[in-house]
């Protein structure tokens, strides 16, 4: 058993601290939101993440975990404290490491003991060495410490099984025996570990974001041209996928991505990149078909309904960055939302657990409790995020209920010919003119 400190706890440090735990370790979780550790001392989840709050609590209860706003008893018994704060995207789109020189200069100022430190938030390529910078300014007297990289790679929705069952665990540090000790600690993993040195660690992390969101957009891109040939992108994609060069992952044309990682880490690359004088044309060309993807969608409204959606009431099936999760952060149904308030139209949304994150992300919305409510009279029907729900719905109902059959599948998620067999007006992201034809 091993004396684990995580800082920070939000969704990558909750769960962190929550399978350190059950892997039998003592694990104390800090945040300064005493709301929040409130709330995790009575149950209550920050976020929702499948799993989650039965592994909390079962670690709980074995009193392996524990969550406190003290610094001081944090470190108290501490070997080992992961650094999980947030880190923001910035004003030109960098990092903001507010939260991160915070968290360090504390650490500073209340370890009084040699510890480990290790950088679990994703950072900007050099903040190792300005994290160990900090802590050797704002120390009352010297105390030995070592900064190690330990990048996470966790896909919301599956965060825990990523965790506990990895492709790989990355450390980086200038220290041998620190990085070492750290790999000893994830031997429970069994999964391959790489041992490099800070910076490198620390790239690792946003260079395999960013091909991740290339890939995205690359397919994305190809869809937009099947649309104008009549081929269909699933189809191409799976032809693809079958190279063992190419592979299937991440190769499923639709609105783009969100959510808290690939915009703000594609960003804060490009970023880095310029600010050294280079020039990163890829990483734009991937945010701007990103950011097309969106308007894409609008502009498929328009080709059905004309040039003004005045009045018109838009229904968002599905409103979370992606399913399994709540999360809403650079979700594509808050720009979708929001385009078509600012023509005019009525925007409706339903979401099985993105409700309240939704409402403050989008406060105009009216939210439904299902999905048969939210097509009610509606005049399109945009289906924005795979929830495994939405493929079981009584597609007939949901048409005779809308005002206008018109529905534009962001996510490929129906069948085109099915789709018109019930009547629909039907448009998919790259399904070769969905299946009506070269014009």
């Amino acid at each position: 058993m091993k004396n684990i400190t995580v800082v920070g706890v939000g969704y990558v440090g909750l769960v962190t601290g929550a399978c350190f735990a059950d892997l039998g370790n003592r694990v104390v979780c800090l945040d300064i939101d005493k709301e929040r550790i409130e709330n995790l001392n009575k149950g209550i989840m920050p976020i929702y993440e499948p799993g989650l709050a039965e592994l909390v609590e079962r670690n709980v209860r074995a009193d392996r975990l524990h969550f406190t706003t003290s610094y001081a008893e944090a470190l108290k018994d501490a070997e080992f404290v992961f650094i999980a704060v947030g880190t923001p995207e910035g004003v030109d789109g960098e990092a903001d490491l507010q939260y991160v020189r915070m968290a360090a200069e504390t650490i500073a100022q209340e370890m009084d003991h040699p510890l480990i430190l290790i950088n679990k938030s994703t950072v900007p390529v050099g903040t190792g060495d300005w994290v160990a910078d900090i802590v050797r300014e704002n120390q009352p007297k010297p105390v030995d410490f070592s900064v190690v990289s330990c990048p996470e790679f966790l896909r919301e929705g599956s965060a825990i099984p990523d965790f506990l069952h990895p492709d790989r665990t990355i450390l980086g540090s200038e220290d041998p025996e620190a990085a070492e000790r750290v790999a000893q600690l994830h031997l429970p993993l069994r999964a391959p570990i790489m041992i490099t040195d800070l910076r490198t660690a620390e790239m690792i992390k946003y260079a395999s974001n960013a091909f991740l969101a290339t890939r995205i957009s690359f397919i994305n891109e190809i869809a937009n041209i099947c649309e104008a040939l009549g081929a269909d992108v699933k189809e191409v994609a799976k032809g693809m996928g079958f190279d063992k060069r190419i592979g299937h992952h991440f190769l499923e044309a639709g609105v783009g991505y969100g959510g808290s990682c690939f915009p703000k880490d594609v960003k804060a690359l490009a970023h880095m990149a310029q600010v050294h004088g280079r020039h990163p044309q890829l990483l734009q060309a991937v945010m701007d078909i990103n950011a097309y993807q969106r308007k894409h969608v609008v502009i498929k409204l328009h080709e059905l309904l004309g040039d003004s959606l005045e009045g018109k009431v838009i229904a968002l099936l599905g409103l979370a960055f992606k399913q399994d999760t709540d999360d809403m952060r650079e979700a594509p149904s808050i720009t979708i939302g929001d385009y078509c308030r600012e023509e005019g139209a009525v925007v409706r949304g339903y979401d099985p657990v993105a409700r309240e994150t939704a409402l403050r992300a989008m406060p105009y919305l009216e939210l439904t409790d299902n999905a048969y409510e939210l097509a009610e009279g509606a005049d399109a029907l945009v289906v924005l995020t795979p929830w495994n729900e939405f493929m079981q719905l009584d597609m007939a109902r949901v048409k005779e209920a809308m005002h206008t059959p018109i529905l534009i599948d962001g996510r490929n998620l129906y069948e085109p010919s099915k789709m018109r067999e019930l009547g629909f007006q039907y448009r998919g992201i790259g399904r070769g003119y969905n299946g009506e034809g070269l014009r």
